[in-house]
């Protein structure tokens, strides 16, 4: 009975994991056909697609499926077309989110991103409450000599270099200058962990280890919804809380 208990459980954590990895292809599978749809199908010249595809890539999404989203996007291929929208509001200890959806339903994402703030202790938005508490950057988790990595990124563009002090640095850069700063960094033999667009906040909000649970709770919650592509927040949680956290989760 106990070998069978655990390849039930086993089962059910497999699925969970693929489940999840569907929904992860999913996700990253609109955020193609929407970069290919806006700034054509060739990466070389859409910078936002090329992202996207690294993005695809890096989370081991088939070639297959890449190209379809492409071809969807580009309108080689039937396929639903999807529109960007951003909600705003506050989770618990007066945290900021922004929240990014891509759907082709916004009245079935207008519900669910309303019902997930309110189930969860936050309270969604008017347009413009937070959106002016974050700024669009691109950033690039990069891995090597603080020097190399500093010399290299700056003189190709990029804004600033912040050590992590866990032997990585994030390179912010503008959006448009994401590509050129990853290529250049790459070709001086850094690692790269992540190239990303994302939104940065100005100022962040302090939260306690309980406050914290909740915020990260409200977060998981909207990230978990099929439209939702990325949830940015304004929180500053002290890393022994958020591994104390992590760790119950």
């Amino acid at each position: 009975m106990a070998g069978h208990s655990k390849w039930a459980n086993i089962k059910h954590r497999k699925g969970r994991q693929d489940a999840a990895r569907g929904k992860l292809f999913a996700k990253l599978a609109k955020r193609i056909e929407v970069a290919a749809r806006e700034g054509g199908g060739d990466p070389n010249f859409n910078p936002t697609l090329a992202t996207a595809v690294e993005k695809a890539k890096a989370a081991s999404m088939p070639n297959d499926n890449i190209e379809r989203a492409i071809k969807r996007g580009i309108g080689a291929i039937e396929g639903a077309v999807y529109e960007e929208i951003w909600y705003e509001g506050y989770g618990p200890g007066g945290v900021a989110l922004y929240v990014q959806v891509l759907t082709d339903n916004r009245n079935r994402a207008a519900s669910e991103v309303r019902s997930t703030f309110t189930r969860n202790g936050g309270n969604l938005g008017e347009p413009g409450s937070v959106s002016y508490l974050f700024s669009q950057k691109g950033t690039i988790l990069a891995r090597g000599s603080e020097e190399e990595i500093m010399l290299t990124a700056l003189d190709a563009g990029a804004e600033d270099v912040r050590d992590n002090g866990d032997g990585t640095f994030e390179v912010i850069t503008a959006p448009s200058d994401l590509e050129t700063v990853r290529q250049a960094l790459e070709q001086e033999g850094v690692q790269i962990d992540n190239a990303d667009i994302t939104h940065l906040p100005a100022a962040t909000v302090p939260v306690a280890e309980e406050e914290a649970r909740k915020v990260l709770r409200l977060i998981d919650a909207l990230d978990d919804l099929d439209d939702v592509q990325a949830v940015y927040a304004n929180y500053d949680i002290d890393d022994s809380v958020m591994e104390t956290v992590l760790a119950e989760a």
